[in-house]
């Protein structure tokens, strides 16, 4: 079964055009079912497995605590290369056909209001060493709504400053246009002709983003810096950058955006993942319903 494996995640390297932590992802889900079948089943081949083995290791993975979250990435993982097998004619059935995914709660996103987003903001001294990099990170995670990823990987010739676009690489590998707004566009500004030539080294790259040593910012290090800067605006709800993204599209939502529009600036491939915004501004609208109207 190894060896189907390695051929699927090549399958979704090469020609789905994944991402690198998706194929981690399926990989490591589909070694692990794999390594389970050879020990409690004594199954190596693909063409053994059938809908119960399948429904036993998923029990098996629930009574391990795992959340139906994580169970529903396996299934998915499970049907999509079951799927392949069957297309590549190396089973004739596939038998994760019938299996049904797990019925997830979903919870509405946290979210930070606008005098939030101000306040975290103004917070960040732009007279500390790499404040401007800091402050123009953060005004362009909530202007465009950036994953964390996105903004690691921001180009300088992706970025132009005077249409006030950036164009970013998704999920997927997908690529869209972000607008940029006013005052995220001057921060950077500032960041790049004051700050950024002082970290360049002669091995930089053309990210937009650089640490102290010239080098391209992990992920990691933009989550740090995101919470130290929430750390000292004293606000005491839990900011880190995925939350800018979800108030990023609140805000637009709640402004007036098309929620299509919406969707096309987070790079959402299905507007269901978007419509979760829909729900947020109701529970802003109801809260203001209560507080204002006399017979609420």
């Amino acid at each position: 079964m190894e060896q189907e494996i390695e051929s699927f995640v090549r399958f979704l390297a090469v020609e789905r055009g994944l991402s690198e932590n998706y194929q981690l992802s399926t990989r490591r889900s589909l070694a692990e079912f794999a390594e389970w079948c050879g020990r409690t089943r004594e199954i190596s081949r693909p063409h053994d497995v059938t809908l119960p083995v399948i429904s036993d290791y998923l029990a098996f993975r629930k009574r391990g605590g795992l959340s139906a979250s994580s169970i529903k990435l396996i299934v998915v993982a499970l049907k999509i290369f079951f799927r392949f097998l069957v297309g590549r004619k190396i089973i004739e059935r596939d038998v994760t056909e019938t299996l049904t995914l797990p019925r997830i709660e979903r919870y509405l996103p946290e979210t930070l209001n606008e005098l939030q987003v101000e306040q975290l903001i103004e917070s960040v001294d732009t007279k500390q060493p790499l404040g401007l990099r800091d402050r123009s990170m953060i005004e362009l995670l909530y202007a465009s709504g950036l994953r964390i990823s996105e903004l690691a990987n921001a180009r300088l010739e992706n970025f132009d400053a005077n249409e006030r676009i950036l164009r970013v690489t998704g999920k997927g590998n997908k690529t869209r246009l972000v607008p940029v707004g006013q005052k995220a566009c001057a921060a950077i500004a500032s960041y790049l002709s004051t700050e950024r030539p002082k970290l360049v080294r002669r091995r930089t790259s053309s990210e937009i983003f650089l640490s102290a040593r010239g080098t391209k910012l992990t992920t990691t290090r933009i989550w740090q810096i995101v919470k130290a800067c929430a750390r000292r605006s004293g606000l005491e709800t839990n900011i880190y950058p995925h939350l800018l993204r979800h108030s990023f599209a609140t805000h637009l939502l709640g402004n007036g955006a098309d929620l299509r529009i919406i969707q096309e600036m987070l790079g959402h491939a299905d507007i269901s993942t978007t419509q979760v915004y829909t729900h947020v501004d109701q529970q802003r609208l109801k809260a203001v319903h209560r507080k204002f109207h006399p017979r609420a």
